[in-house]
């Protein structure tokens, strides 16, 4: 009995083994399936970062790489194909959606502010108005003293120093999300620097950045010096912000709730690509971010994970929006977006 017992032990063993080789190469696909990797844009990288813990939670297989590349390396690397998915806050062209030979789906997953931080000792409260704001970013103006600048911020004591311009020195959704803002309400910034995602600054005194850390960085340790970066950034450097005029006139600071009045009556087309370029009322500079995702992925189990992931963004994951200081996505568009996406992505 002893004997039969322990044949009989050995054959199922074996039998078990047998199946588990036969079957690992499809369980180590569906392993590999549950990693993806992307890239891009440095303003939601605070944001997918978070995502990418978080998710481990209700999926503890799926896990995320997320390269915070910049928008143009984000648009980049999707067009070659060498992530699952890209990211940027400068909605792709129709001749870069074009140029993706498996098809590309934009998917709205944030939106938020980019707040302009400067650096001047004493100073805790500056106004820009949108004469003023535009002056200085195209060169117009370029000392703190100037009588513009002076005249938007009566009684504050303004040193006489030279404007140090701190911008992106990559491709830049952030600085497309600035200098769309500018171009719209400035004809002369329009024509002398223009919308881009990285653009000739023809200004004095420039000192670039890589990415919203490297223009935090700049500004914070460079006295005199006015940068742009997403309002996260600002906060969590401990920058200070300028209040920026609005189409209403009003002086407006960054914030959550000034960013969700800025989007709050943004159309979202069938393709999901918006450009806010001066909003009715709240902050004006504000945009969104999206990510990338193929139409056609080579591997299935591939692009179920993709799908897992992009559900789980535009669901369980817009609750961490707020804490992160960034918008949701409003519920009607989560629902065609994800329907575009779990019908489209194969």
């Amino acid at each position: 009995m002893t004997f039969l017992t322990t044949i009989l032990h050995r054959v199922v063993t074996t039998s078990a083994l047998g199946v588990a080789v036969a079957f690992s190469p499809v369980l180590t696909a569906i392993a590999q399936a549950q990693t993806l990797n992307g890239a891009g844009a440095t303003f939601p990288a605070p944001l997918y970062e978070r995502y990418a813990r978080e998710i481990r939670k209700k999926y503890p297989n799926m896990k995320i790489n997320y390269q915070a590349i910049g928008s143009g390396g984000g648009i980049r690397q999707t067009i070659a194909g060498t992530v699952d998915f890209g990211a940027s806050d400068a909605a792709m062209t129709d001749s870069d959606m074009a140029q993706v030979k498996n098809g590309v789906i934009l998917v709205p997953t944030a939106g938020g502010a980019v707040s302009i931080v400067y650096n001047l000792p004493g100073v805790n409260k500056l106004r820009l108005s949108r004469s003023t704001f535009p002056g200085i970013f195209s060169g117009q103006i370029t000392n703190w003293s100037d009588p513009k600048i002076k005249a938007d911020n009566p009684g504050v004591n303004l040193p006489k120093q030279p404007i140090r311009f701190v911008v992106r020195a990559d491709g830049s959704g952030t600085t497309f999300i600035f200098t769309n803002h500018l171009s719209t309400i400035s004809s002369y910034f329009r024509g002398r620097i223009g919308t881009g995602t990285a653009p000739k600054w023809n200004l004095p005194n420039v000192l670039k950045g890589r990415g919203n850390p490297g223009v935090a960085a700049l500004v914070s340790r460079t006295p005199g010096a006015i940068g742009y970066v997403e309002y996260d950034y600002a906060t969590k450097n401990k920058l200070k912000s300028a209040e920026l005029q609005n189409k209403k006139g009003e002086f407006v600071a960054p914030s959550l709730q000034t960013s969700n009045a800025a989007l709050s009556a943004v159309q979202f087309p069938s393709n999901y690509r918006v450009f806010v370029g001066d909003p009715g009322q709240g902050y004006p500079i504000v945009g969104l971010t999206w990510m990338m995702v193929y139409k056609q992925y080579a591997d299935p189990a591939k692009a179920d994970a993709v799908k897992k992931w992009i559900n789980w963004v535009l669901t369980d994951g817009q609750q961490y929006n707020d804490d992160l200081n960034y918008t949701k996505i409003p519920s009607a568009v989560v629902n065609r977006v994800l329907q575009t996406v779990n019908s489209t992505v194969k």
